[in-house]
């Protein structure tokens, strides 16, 4: 199938969407009158859904808000930074621009927040090019096929759970499991041409955390890091996960091989939930509007592979579990929208393992074409014999089995040391697809 520059894809896309697309300009300017929570409500005011505004303060600045909604004659936005200073009656101007993303190669090392505005202090980004922050859609008929391993660094994802590229992961775990110091690890050692990091609702120590002491100067240096606290407005951690996800399709679209980390698919989730119940969407799911779950698969979807050439982007999304409970709404929604999920286990970290990776309940549902067929023969021989073992851990350790009982939980203690030595790993050291492939096979000819 040919393929499509990037100027004619949005044009395609258009002309499959209407026939004729008309864009009068018919914006308005109105007045605030009142602010409820997190909305502000406006009268008068004429402006498309998801349309900037700048909304006047008392000292005569500026304060921008988003379009969220509209009923009758009243819009409803949302504020994108700090509401102090507004007042009754305050004039809300329409902007004449559309919010885009500023992308290039000078992005490289940096650290943004969710507007695109570098946080880092290296002074003002040098770019000439943007970006639509929702991005353009690709037919996915266009789309390349994923057929390539993908090497992140990790022997335990190599070998066991292979991923390829442009495929899309879930990383899900409770708090306090290592999910951040994995990201790290994997930011550090996938061979990737570029990654890019969206630090979306964490605790703002953690951010510098990550980019100081996991990410490092190395790891920093051929990536682009999109942090945006928790005690950011929500549109800001909404949009900031969409800024990541942007600047990733970007490179993509130039050609390059992206790694995209975000982190938490949770957070962009709990933020856009406070935006639809504040403008008065009802909650259906334990509390979730059902708009969050139309947003989930409309970011997920735009990572993969390129249409107009070599480029992807292989994406992995962190999903809190609360309480380690795995069937909450978001992870199930993100369950059915991802290429797989890797499952870190308490039990399993507190063990003192590293990785905490639950073998049993991950899978990567690409693996199957990505993985040789004897690879693939010795994770099914890896994952029964390990299945086994843990079936019977509770009489093993309790000394209750008798040697030579049966020959297949025999099997499973002599290897179990084997085992938990491959799926292990210390966090300053990368192991390449070709060496987890070699010791996957010593595992089974000690």
């Amino acid at each position: 199938m040919q393929n499509l520059d990037l100027g004619a894809r949005w044009k395609n896309y258009l002309s499959h969407c209407c026939e004729e697309l008309v864009v009068p300009d018919m914006a308005v300017e109105g007045k605030l009158t009142r602010i409820v929570g997190l909305t502000l409500e406006a009268m008068g005011c004429r402006a498309a859904i998801g349309a900037r505004c700048l909304v006047e303060t008392k000292k005569g600045g500026t304060v921008e808000a988003e379009v969220v909604g509209f009923s009758d004659n009243k819009t409803y936005l949302m504020s994108i930074g700090d509401m102090r200073g507004l007042v009754p009656g305050a004039r809300v101007v329409p902007a004449q621009r559309e919010y885009e993303v500023p992308v290039g190669d000078a992005l490289l090392g940096r650290v943004l927040d969710g507007t695109g505005r570098p946080l880092d202090g290296k002074g003002a980004l040098e770019v000439d090019d943007y970006q639509p922050l929702n991005g353009i859609p690709i037919n996915p008929l266009n789309r390349k096929m994923i057929d390539t391993a993908l090497d992140v660094g990790v022997r335990a994802i190599n070998g066991l759970l292979t991923v390829g590229r442009g495929q899309r992961m879930g990383l899900f775990a409770g708090s306090g499991v290592g999910k951040s110091v994995l990201l790290g690890m994997m930011t550090r050692h996938t061979k990737a041409d570029v990654t890019v990091v969206g630090l979306i609702g964490e605790r703002g120590r953690e951010v510098n955390e990550f980019v100081q002491n996991i990410l490092g100067e190395e790891g920093l240096s051929n990536a682009v890091v999109v942090a945006v606290p928790a005690d950011q407005s929500p549109l800001q951690r909404l949009h900031g996960a969409m800024l990541a996800t942007s600047i990733a399709e970007y490179f993509r679209d130039e050609g390059k091989q992206v790694l995209l980390l975000i982190d938490s698919l949770t957070r962009f989730a709990h933020a856009h939930r406070e935006i639809a119940l504040a403008v008065g969407e009802p909650p259906a799911t334990k509390g979730y509007p059902p708009s969050v779950f139309a947003k989930l698969p409309a970011l997920v979807e735009r990572a993969g592979n390129s249409d107009v050439g070599e480029g992807s982007i292989t994406a992995f999304y962190t999903v809190l579990t609360e309480n380690d409970e795995h069937n909450d709404p978001v992870a199930d929604a993100a369950r059915a929208v991802l290429d797989g999920h890797i499952i870190l286990s308490r039990e399993i970290a507190e063990s003192g393992r590293f990785p905490a990776i639950d073998l049993e309940a991950s899978v990567s549902r690409l693996m199957s074409v990505v993985a040789g067929p004897q690879q693939q023969q010795q994770v099914r021989q890896f994952r029964k014999i390990y299945s086994k073992y843990r079936e019977n851990q509770d009489l093993i350790k309790m000394g209750m089995y008798k040697a030579g009982a049966d020959s297949e939980i025999d099997q499973a203690i002599s290897m179990h040391k084997l085992f938990t030595e491959y799926l292990s790993q210390p966090m300053d050291q990368a192991v390449t697809y070709e060496q987890s492939l070699n010791e996957l096979s010593k595992v089974f000819h000690h």
